[in-house]
């Protein structure tokens, strides 16, 4: 049987909603196995400077991120989208193992094959100092 992660494409503005709500949902787990099957077993990403590919690699990837971004918070907001693509923009906060606490601002294009699983994920990430008392994500 054929993996699918529903919503499928084409994708109306509602279902590119719940797509974006399902995938903060997932990143908000901070389960990196799980996070892993919304995507193709040959993904591809660029995330900041970074190029990610295949499952295993995003495991890894999502492993060490919430490994040194403690507390991590993460929403995301419908950009655009077209039948099986969809751009969002995003912020996240976390706190380093030194107690000092960053918002990340961006954006990210998606691209998802026939069965709904995301073939490609593209972010664009900008970091900033923030007090812990400025925090927005709680």
């Amino acid at each position: 049987m054929m993996e699918q992660k529903h919503p499928l494409p084409p994708f109306t503005i509602e279902t590119a909603k719940e797509k974006i709500q399902m995938a903060e949902n997932g990143w908000n787990s901070k389960n990196p196995e799980n996070v892993s099957k919304a995507y193709t077993v040959d993904s591809e990403w660029r995330n900041r400077d970074q190029f990610v590919n295949g499952r295993e690699e995003i495991i890894a990837f999502l492993t060490q991120k919430w490994n040194t971004e403690l507390n991590y918070k993460l929403k995301k907001d419908y950009w655009a989208h077209t039948d099986n693509r969809i751009a969002v923009r995003f912020e996240y906060e976390y706190q380093t193992k030194n107690g000092d606490w960053f918002r990340a601002y961006g954006n990210e294009n998606w691209e998802f094959d026939e069965n709904g699983l995301m073939k490609k994920r593209y972010a664009s990430i900008n970091d900033l100092a923030i007090n812990e008392a400025d925090r927005k994500l709680k």
